[in-house]
Formats: structure tokens, C-alpha cells, sequence
């Protein structure tokens, strides 16, 4: 065999050799690609199979559904939305009502009973507006949001925490403080002389019904006058308005610092009413550059700053 087979030979078995080899390569490419692709549509499906990975995303879009309806439920101006406000508002109110009698009907056998279905209604409640706002950060940091949480507590524990009962009453002070109301039940008055003052004064009513509650939780059956709510009322109301009778007085160092306290807080908060009733209201605007959140009905220009403002009327 001449050299020229020979060399013709050797190309033709390198060559096929390569292509083997190239073919190979192509072979073991595509199969890692077939085995990646596997193991991602497996960590995807989860571990009952690619169904769980759909239920999932089918159970992520109806949350996604069930919040935005309760976010429209909660805040949105539709009629049914403001229906619906409006039969919570009513619920609040029998609840706080349930709050200011809770000292008196605390012996009676149905009260536990009623004790934990207005902690369930009221846990339903704090579920439903947690879902419906936007952030859960932003929700937990206000402080309506604890004192709900705290007033939940005392309905969980009744026997443990029924000394803080008195304190459920902020309820009242929560709720004429949430925009939830003003924009449901006041809307025509929001922002207005008549916010300021029914929210004053609902800060009044709730400090005289937390007073109230503590000295009749504390000092009834003592033998110093407090022998019914009523008297309990009484006392704070004589206290509050500095007439002090006399003919209830709480005993010892603590009952003198309750009456000082009471009379000092009394005297603010009904300086803080006729202020709100009286003195010349004031829009809600924040400036952009100095910040002053009070302007005049008509101001055109911000005091403080002088900045040109922009703030929309009753019309707008």
C-alpha cells in the first residue's frame, strides 16, 4: 500500500473518530438540559407533584381576590362598602357599650360566654382590617392597632386581667379616632369643626369611663360610698368638675392621688372641648416645604413659610 492510501486512511479514521466524539459531546449536552429542565418543573411542583405548584398559585389568587375585596369592603366608597362600615360602626358601639356595663354584670352566668364571643368578634375584626391594609408594617406600628390588641387581651383573659377591664373602654376612644369612621359615618363632617369636636369630647367620655371603671374596681365594697357603678360615675363626675361634695371620698394616699389626677386631666380635656367648639377652626393641609399642618379655611398662602398653597374646598 502506497503512502497516499495510507495517508487518505489515517484522515478518514480521525475524522470519523471526531465526529464520534462531537457526537457524544451533543449527545451528553442535551441530556443535562433535559435533567435540569426535570428538576426545576419538580421544585416548582413541590413534593406531591406539578398539581401542588398550580393549587398553590390557584390558593395565592384567591388570597390575592379575597383581599382586595376586603380592602374595598374596609376603605373602599361603593354603597355596599359604606353599608357594610356602617354595620361595624353599629357592632363598635354595642360593643363599648358591652365594655362600660362589663364591671356590672361580671357575676352574672351568661357573661364568660358573651366575654369570649366579643373577643372573637372583635379577633375577626382586627384579622379582617390587617388584611385589608396595604403593608402589615405600617398596621402593627399604629397605636389604635395595640390599644385593639390590649383591649383583645382582657376579653382572652377575663379572669386574670379583669382588674384592666375598665380599660376595654378605649374602644370608644379608637374608634371616633379612625379615619374608618370619619370616613363612613361622618363623612359630611370630616375635617371639620365638628370632628375636632366629637373626637374631644369622645376622649373626655372615654377618660371618665376609665376612671370610673378603676374606682369601682378598686374601692367597691370598701365601705367609702362606692357601692354601684353609679356612684363610682358620680364621684368621677364630682371630681372631674372640681364640685367635690364630700360625700364620697376615696381613703388614703392613693385615693387623694386618683381625685388629684383626676381633676388636673378633667379640667384639660374640658379646656380641649370648648377649645374644638369654640375657638376658629382650622383645615388639615400639610405645607410641602415647612411642614405646618393648620391653615385658614381661606388661606391662600402658608403663614410660616409663605408657600403658595393649593388646598382643596368642600366643591373640589
Amino acid at each position: 500500500m502506497d503512502d497516499g492510501r495510507l495517508a487518505h486512511l489515517g484522515r478518514t479514521l480521525v475524522s470519523h473518530r471526531l465526529s464520534t466524539a462531537s457526537s457524544w459531546r451533543r449527545s451528553l449536552t442535551a441530556s443535562a438540559r433535559i435533567l435540569t429542565v426535570m428538576h426545576d418543573q419538580k421544585r416548582e411542583s413541590g413534593p406531591d407533584g406539578p398539581l401542588a405548584g398550580e393549587s398553590g398559585a390557584t390558593m395565592s389568587a384567591g388570597m390575592k381576590r379575597f383581599r382586595a375585596h376586603l380592602r374595598e369592603l374596609y376603605h373602599g366608597q361603593s354603597a355596599h362598602a359604606v353599608r357594610f362600615r356602617f354595620a361595624v360602626i353599629v357592632v363598635d358601639l354595642a360593643l363599648i357599650a358591652f365594655f362600660i356595663a362589663t364591671p356590672t354584670i361580671r357575676a352574672t352566668a351568661f357573661f364568660l360566654t358573651v366575654d369570649y364571643l366579643v373577643a372573637l368578634l372583635l379577633a375577626v375584626d382586627l384579622a379582617a382590617r390587617c388584611l385589608a391594609w396595604g403593608s402589615f408594617r405600617s398596621w402593627i406600628r399604629r397605636p389604635i392597632v395595640w390599644v385593639d390588641f390590649f383591649v383583645l387581651l382582657t376579653l382572652l383573659a377575663p379572669q386574670w386581667l379583669f382588674s384592666l377591664a375598665f380599660l376595654r373602654v378605649l374602644r370608644l376612644w379608637t374608634l371616633f379616632h379612625s379615619d374608618f369612621f370619619w370616613q363612613t359615618f361622618g363623612r359630611r363632617f370630616n375635617n371639620t369643626r365638628i370632628e375636632e369636636a366629637a373626637r374631644a369630647a369622645a376622649t373626655l367620655l372615654t377618660f371618665i369611663f376609665i376612671v370610673t371603671g378603676f374606682v369601682y374596681t378598686s374601692f367597691a365594697g370598701m365601705g367609702v360610698g362606692v357601692d354601684s357603678y353609679l356612684a363610682a360615675l358620680y364621684f368621677t363626675v364630682a371630681t372631674l368638675t372640681t364640685t367635690g361634695f364630700g360625700d364620697i371620698v376615696l381613703p388614703g394616699d392613693w385615693g387623694m392621688i386618683i381625685s388629684i389626677v383626676t381633676m388636673i386631666t378633667g379640667i384639660t380635656l374640658f379646656v380641649r372641648l370648648a377649645q374644638a367648639i369654640f375657638r376658629p377652626h382650622k383645615v388639615r393641609f400639610d405645607c410641602p416645604r415647612c411642614g405646618l399642618a393648620r391653615h385658614e379655611p381661606d388661606a391662600v398662602h402658608c403663614k410660616a413659610c409663605g408657600l403658595l398653597l393649593n388646598i382643596p374646598n368642600a366643591e373640589s
